[in-house]
């Protein structure tokens, strides 16, 4: 299994506010922040709460891409390059297809799926800001996951021939299946579950059910 921080880097003092996308990736090094419009903007620690979900999601995904042979999922503090920003979302899948636009230090373009884990700075930004953006450059599938005590909720969109984000229901008894990676699905009540499901028992129950 890939390993996770509990924690990402936070804002480092004398913070340059404004630069070129090559002089940020060049001074971004390690550090948890994303450019947009010129501007640079970082951010503090998550919680450990939010990389274990984040680690879960990622090495379920990674190992079923991997046995599918379907593509590749990376995690931040990998970078994507939009028209107008750079972004670190916390997961994201790339389509074998699309396999050609992983650069060194970063994604070039809209991967097929992104994932968000909220935290209490993020929301807005991950809501609105970043779900606009996904949108317009065409990310076909969109999750959001909020683990935060009394909230727990996860939220679900696929692109839709309009280009246009609709929200995905998930089924009665909790569970989601997307679309970009076919075959794949899991149950949203286990991301609320302390300890979260043991890894390899959760993927086989997954694999043998797709």
């Amino acid at each position: 299994m890939a390993t996770v921080s509990p924690t990402m880097i936070s804002a480092q003092p004398n913070t340059p506010t404004a630069m070129t996308y090559d002089e940020f990736l060049s001074w971004s090094d390690g550090i948890h922040a994303e450019w947009i419009k010129g501007e640079v903007i970082t951010f503090m620690s998550v919680t450990t709460a939010h990389q274990r979900i984040v680690a879960f999601l990622f090495w379920l995904l990674q190992a079923f891409a991997n046995t599918a042979k379907i593509g590749e999922v990376m995690l931040a503090p990998q970078q994507i390059k939009l028209r107008d920003s750079g972004r670190e979302p916390d997961i994201f899948f790339v389509a074998k297809e699309n396999a050609g636009r992983v650069q060194e230090k970063f994604f070039d373009g809209a991967p097929d799926l992104i994932i968000e884990v909220i935290s209490d700075e993020s929301t807005s930004r991950d809501r609105v800001d970043k779900f606009e953006e996904y949108e317009e450059a065409g990310v076909r599938e969109y999750w959001l996951i909020d683990p935060r005590p009394k909230r727990q909720r996860a939220d679900f969109y696929q692109l839709g021939k309009d280009g246009k984000y609709r929200p995905v229901p998930i089924d009665d008894d909790g569970v989601y299946r997307s679309q970009v990676l076919q075959g794949f699905w899991f149950n949203v009540n286990w991301l609320w579950q302390e300890p979260l499901p043991d890894l390899l028992p959760t993927f086989e129950m997954i694999r043998s059910k797709s």
